[in-house]
């Protein structure tokens, strides 16, 4: 049976309203995580109010050995 671990990265949406993410800073992130063997399985967006972003929240696995 396969097993696996999980990580839960949080990306900063900044901003007097929320909704500014800094793309190259994320993009970072991503690469730095998958040079580590993670994978990412699912981001979504956390609101604030009004519909506004405040969090990026990605999630990955990476298998067990």
């Amino acid at each position: 049976m396969e097993r696996y671990e999980y990580k839960t990265l949080y990306t900063d949406a900044k901003g007097f309203l929320g909704g500014k993410i800094d793309q190259m800073e994320l993009h970072n992130e991503l690469n730095d995580l998958g040079s580590k063997g993670w994978e990412l399985v699912s981001t979504v967006a956390a609101a604030q109010s009004y519909g506004s972003t405040r969090w990026l929240i990605s999630i990955f696995k990476r298998k067990l050995d």
